[in-house]
Parts: C-alpha cells; sequence; structure tokens
C-alpha cells in the first residue's frame, strides 16, 4: 500500500516531504489540501489531522503530522533512503536534529513571518503588516548570519560539515526558497552578506534535482503573480494561490 502525502505545494514542509519521497524512491499518492480555501479545516481532513495542518502522511494505520517527524519516519522506514539523509550514526543524528529543533524557532519563523506580512498576505485576504514584517525581519537576518557562520561550517557543500544532504538541509533550503517571492532589492539585502547561505541552497537544489524544481514550480508560479501586481501598483483582496505560512 503506498503512502498517501496530505500537502499544498505552497507549503514549505509539504514540499520537503514530497522531495523527499521522489528524489528517495517512495512510491506515495499525493493529497492535495488547498490551504487557501481552508480545506485543511474540513472535518474529513481533521478526522486524518486534528490539527489541521499540512504535511500529513498516512502510512497503513499511522496517521503523522508535522514534517520533521515524517521526514524522520520516512527516513527509517524505507530501505531505499540513503543513509545520508538520516544517518545510523546516533551522534550524527542527534546533530541534525540541532537543527531541526532551531530551524523551528528561528529561521522558520523569520522566513515565513517576513513573506507573509511583506508580501503574501493580501493575497490571502489579509492585509500587510510593516511592524511585524521588520519583527520577523530581523529574526530572518539573524537566523541567515547564523547559517553562514556556526551550521555551514568550512568548505562543505552541506550543513554540519557534509558533504552529503540529510533531511535538515532539505527542511532549510525549502523554507528559504519562499524568499524567491520577495522584491529582488530585498532579496538582495538578505543574502548578499550570505554567499555560503546561497552555495548551500543551490547544492542542495542540485543534489535533489529534478525534483526540486518540479515541486516548486507552484511557488514559482506565485512568485510571477506577486511581480505582475507589483508591476501593475495593485494588490488582490482574495486568494490568488494555494499557501501555507
Amino acid at each position: 500500500m503506498k503512502v498517501k502525502v496530505y500537502a499544498d505545494r505552497m507549503s514549505q514542509p509539504s514540499r520537503a516531504v514530497i522531495i523527499f519521497c521522489k528524489v528517495n524512491g517512495i512510491e506515495f499518492d499525493e493529497v492535495l489540501i488547498i490551504l487557501a480555501k481552508r480545506q485543511q479545516l474540513s472535518p474529513e481532513f481533521k478526522e486524518i489531522n486534528p490539527l489541521g495542518k499540512v504535511p500529513t502522511i498516512v502510512d497503513g494505520r499511522l496517521k503523522l503530522f508535522e514534517s520533521h517527524a515524517i521526514l524522520i519516519y520516512l527516513s527509517s522506514a524505507f530501505p531505499s533512503v540513503a543513509d545520508h539523509w538520516y544517518p545510523n550514526d546516533l551522534s550524527k543524528r542527534a546533530k541534525i536534529h540541532s537543527v531541526l529543533d532551531w530551524h523551528h524557532t528561528n529561521l522558520r519563523p523569520g522566513a515565513a513571518g517576513y513573506v507573509m506580512n511583506s508580501v503574501l498576505a493580501p493575497f490571502l485576504g489579509g492585509s500587510l503588516d510593516s511592524k511585524a514584517a521588520a519583527e520577523a525581519e530581523q529574526i530572518l537576518t539573524k537566523s541567515l548570519s547564523t547559517l553562514e557562520t556556526f551550521w555551514l561550517k568550512g568548505n562543505a557543500k552541506f550543513l554540519l560539515g557534509s558533504n552529503q544532504p540529510s533531511i535538515a538541509d532539505l527542511s532549510l533550503v525549502c523554507e528559504l526558497v519562499q524568499l524567491q517571492v520577495l522584491d529582488e532589492k530585498d532579496r538582495l539585502r538578505l543574502f548578499t552578506p550570505c554567499k555560503k547561505v546561497e552555495e548551500w541552497i543551490e547544492n542542495t537544489r542540485k543534489a535533489t534535482q529534478p525534483h526540486f524544481d518540479v515541486v516548486h514550480k507552484t511557488l514559482y508560479g506565485a512568485k510571477d503573480k506577486v511581480e505582475k501586481q507589483r508591476k501593475m501598483g495593485t494588490t488582490v483582496s482574495k486568494p490568488a494561490f494555494q499557501s501555507k505560512m
């Protein structure tokens, strides 16, 4: 029986899980949950995940949510997954967990909060919040600096001094790719001091091709819509694409 993956490809964690399955040859059925239409709050979906979040997977009798828990489970349950994604070495696993825990209280609120409050809120029927955007940008800038100076060690291509990607690389890079929807000047301001971060993002992208670009097509489409709105000098007041922040 195939794993069922309930996801919205505008959701950063959803993209990470889908890419992981594709890269590692895990057969799955993708079930679209359109967050902009609040399908995650439907009674039918809440029977699967009472918290109303994506991604969620169903594997046999197991119903599992939270993307990091899902990535760990898939790494452990499917023999086709290469060891470097979630090594058998317990010390390496512990270090991966430290990155994932750091991500949820630093990079994620910074990146998601900044993008939502500076760009995406009008597309979801909300309003931009310059104060919240400024606060999130401070967290994001500090997080990018920590990645640049601490988590990306030496000349290694991936996190924690590794030359092969782990589930932490995939999760964090999917988080940062959402910054593509920002105006170019804002992206340059954020990334110009972080050359190692830019190289790492590209290394992770290359290591997971062609699936990385295919799965991100929804985000790239959103970027095109945002840029079109900028050129027109307008915003929208209702959902124009699926999103999850």
